[in-house]
């Protein structure tokens, strides 16, 4: 007997890239009624709710809908956790398209390795609409090409989107921390998995992301700000997760020589 999944899909003003992320949920060869999907609305502006509300009445398979004033990515994950039925929660952004196989595939990773907590499949390497995306999806690739069971592992961050959680890990270790608003609260979870025995992976199951898109220099300058502020908390709590030096512009582009040498390899 397959197990219920649930699909958690946080969001706040995704209105331009969500239909898609739902109609690649909608056409999972996973059994269906196996599947329920619970969608956040952290407190948008734009159409992302009336998106959501008209999708869930289209979707064959159970669907529950929150909405609240903005109270970011810790608190939101936290009402998926809270209201999964599911024995797994795979969670999808609003800017990912998955692959038709990708909930299958990642349960039956999952039900094969049951000392596996976390897993994340992978992002599809494609060209973005321009160079930039192609960069910074590459690289992004790349920096997660690594064994996860291995010490340099330790330090490298799977992220949620994409990822599959046990949702008896929770149980186990806690909920997401509601101060890490903006990112690293999947981290920050992964480092307490890890303490509590549980293993991260990889899984061969593939999904687009935004940088499909394409991307300007002002909008990464923007993402990259926005990330830098909120993993000021998240570095006071797990210091020496981040060495400084690679905060630096000269550190940085040599980390994105490397990359392009470790997806040349492959």
């Amino acid at each position: 007997m397959k197990p219920k999944v649930t699909i958690g899909i946080c969001v706040r003003n995704g209105a331009f890239t969500l239909r898609e992320a739902i109609e690649s949920v909608m056409i999972q060869d996973y059994p269906h009624e196996l599947m329920e999907v619970i969608f956040v609305d952290d407190g948008s502006t734009d159409d992302t709710l009336s998106i959501i509300n008209d999708y869930a009445l289209k979707m064959d398979m159970k669907v529950k809908v929150f909405h609240h004033k903005w109270k970011g990515l810790g608190y939101s994950r936290n009402v998926i956790v809270n209201n999964a039925e599911g024995k797994y929660i795979v969670w999808v952004d609003s800017d990912m398209v998955l692959s038709k196989d990708f909930i299958k595939k990642m349960v039956d990773f999952m039900e094969q390795h049951p000392n596996i907590g976390i897993a994340k499949g992978r992002q599809a390497l494609i060209p973005g609409k321009n160079m930039l995306a192609t960069l910074e999806a590459f690289s992004r690739a790349a920096s997660r090409m690594v064994d996860y069971a291995s010490s340099k592992g330790r330090f490298k961050a799977l992220g949620t989107g994409g990822a599959i959680y046990r949702r008896k890990i929770f149980e186990q270790i806690g909920h997401f921390d509601e101060e890490l608003r903006g990112y690293n609260e999947d981290w920050d979870l992964e480092i307490r998995a890890r303490a509590a025995g549980w293993q991260l992976s990889t899984v061969d199951a593939y999904f687009l992301d935004y940088e499909r898109l394409g991307l300007t220099w002002k909008g990464l300058w923007s993402r990259y700000w926005i990330r830098g502020y909120h993993t000021h908390y998240f570095l006071h709590k797990n210091s020496g997760m981040i060495k400084h030096y690679k905060m630096f512009p000269l550190a940085a582009f040599i980390g994105g020589l490397l990359h392009a040498i470790t997806l040349y390899k492959k």
